[in-house]
């Protein structure tokens, strides 16, 4: 790449004016087209099609399976859930998971082997033993699972106990990913989630002690009765327990779309300014207590798999976020659940009972998807690296797809001069290399490649920025 050198991965800056200036809201790039430019176009036949198109392909398999239940609501959540202390449901709903599952592996042929499993929700652990054994005993039964495959699974420290971690253990979990939020007892009574730091210390000792080994631990910034001091205190606490990976993820106030929040007083959120600050603290308590910014809200010690991943440019993205096994299919089981095959997306049924309705049927529960075209797929590569190596070597996107990259991208790199005059991000005709001031705002720089959200902004419900 020219004149854009590489800068040491892991390496951000915090510029709070350049922060407020272009904090919006924009896709978190999981997949490309996002979610929201799915269509229900997009059928069960063409999910078919593209598991039966890809069935002696060499590329290995992730899985994902949604459990959408917990026993208590947490008023910030904007997940897909179910809020229940009735526990026959989840019984139901495992039955039907398994039918899907049967019904998936039906259609993948050969011996394509997994390396990749990933519980999420809701929360996993709801679940009872026998139910978990029951969805592991099938996976395993329906997919071949290479050796060393990661197996992670979210987990509410309420939860779980000792015993717990080590039945997960036993099932094969070797990834754990829980939620902290903030240990505050101010802010978690404003927010409904009661979790002090001996239960989740003792959780993260305990996965340690039966061989897990990742964990990660997830923050939010932006929370009612968030002060700086405070947050401060949960970052010290957090890192002093040590998790491998930290996430700090900026709360979006949403009451209109998530009925959960409008449960948050609104005068209890910090002020712009003061989250800014908090964002601030973060990353520099976080760097020096030597965590590496992997991107966007993602930090991790420098020898977790995710760093050493981002190091060896290896780091890829897909729907639970950074990954370190990059192309695979990723086949997704579950309510609401995400999936990808080749080039084609597709989401299932986001109710129970539409879910379940169409399983009874006899059909795959998808209920909508794209399948991409020639300029999606160049796009997706190229905002694939933007958001994970933070530089693209657009000469080589051109030899790859037989284009001019240079000419086929010329106005996406006329739109980055504003971004550029900021140091932002460095361009030329044959590469372009996001600046450690602009790694925070790497989802601008991605938009920039995004044609879809160009063309249909109608409907976007994202995120901020930061």
């Amino acid at each position: 790449m020219d004149s854009c050198a590489l800068s040491p991965p892991g390496v951000v800056r915090f510029e709070p004016d350049l922060v407020r200036k272009y904090d919006g809201f924009g896709p978190r790039y999981t997949s490309y087209p996002t979610a929201d430019r799915f269509t229900d176009a997009f059928t069960r036949d063409d999910y078919a099609n593209a598991l039966r198109a890809r069935a002696d392909a060499s590329t290995k398999l992730s899985l994902y399976v949604h459990v959408p239940f917990c026993n208590t609501i947490c008023f910030y959540c904007a997940c897909n859930k179910v809020v229940t202390k009735n526990r026959t449901h989840s019984a139901r709903y495992v039955d039907y998971v398994l039918r899907e599952i049967a019904m998936v592996a039906s259609q993948v042929a050969g011996t394509r082997a997994v390396t990749q499993l990933h519980w999420g929700g809701g929360t996993p652990t709801f679940l009872s033993r026998e139910e978990m054994a029951a969805l592991m005993g099938a996976l395993r039964e329906a997919f071949e699972f290479e050796a060393d495959a990661e197996i992670s699974i979210e987990v509410d420290p309420r939860t779980v106990d000792e015993d717990g971690i080590g039945y997960l253990a036993s099932l094969g979990f070797n990834r754990l990913s829980l939620g902290i939020q903030d240990f505050d007892p101010a802010v978690q009574k404003a927010v409904n989630r009661i979790q002090d730091e001996a239960q989740t210390r003792a959780l993260m000792d305990a996965a340690r002690r039966h061989g897990f080994v990742s964990i990660n631990a997830d923050l939010i910034y932006g929370l009612p009765k968030q002060t700086v001091e405070g947050f401060a205190a949960t970052l010290s606490k957090v890192i002093a327990a040590g998790p491998d990976r930290i996430a700090i993820y900026s709360y979006a106030h949403l009451p209109h779309l998530f009925k959960p929040q409008r449960r948050i007083v609104e005068d209890e959120l910090p002020a712009p300014a003061v989250k800014l600050d908090i964002l601030g603290l973060a990353i520099a308590s976080l760097g020096a207590a030597g965590y590496v910014h992997i991107g966007m809200d993602h930090f991790a010690k420098p020898g977790d798999e995710l760093a050493v991943a981002q190091r060896e440019r290896k780091l890829h993205r897909n729907f639970q976020g950074y990954s370190t096994r990059p192309d695979t299919d990723l086949l997704a089981f579950g309510v609401s659940a995400i999936g990808k095959v080749g080039d084609a997306y597709a989401q299932n049924a986001k109710t129970l009972a539409d879910y379940y309705a169409r399983l009874d049927a006899g059909e795959l529960p998808v209920m909508r998807g794209v399948t991409l075209d020639a300029d999606d797929v160049i796009r997706r590569e190229v905002i694939q690296r933007i958001m994970c190596d933070f530089d693209v070597d657009l000469a080589a996107v051109g030899r790859k797809y037989a284009i001019d990259a240079a000419r086929y991208f010329a106005p996406e790199l006329a739109s980055l001069a504003p971004l550029a005059a900021d140091g932002l991000v460095e361009t030329s005709q044959s590469a372009l290399r996001v600046t450690p001031s602009g790694r925070l705002l790497v989802r601008n720089v991605a938009m920039t490649f995004d044609r879809r959200l160009r063309e249909a902004k109608a409907g976007a419900r994202y995120s901020r920025v930061i």
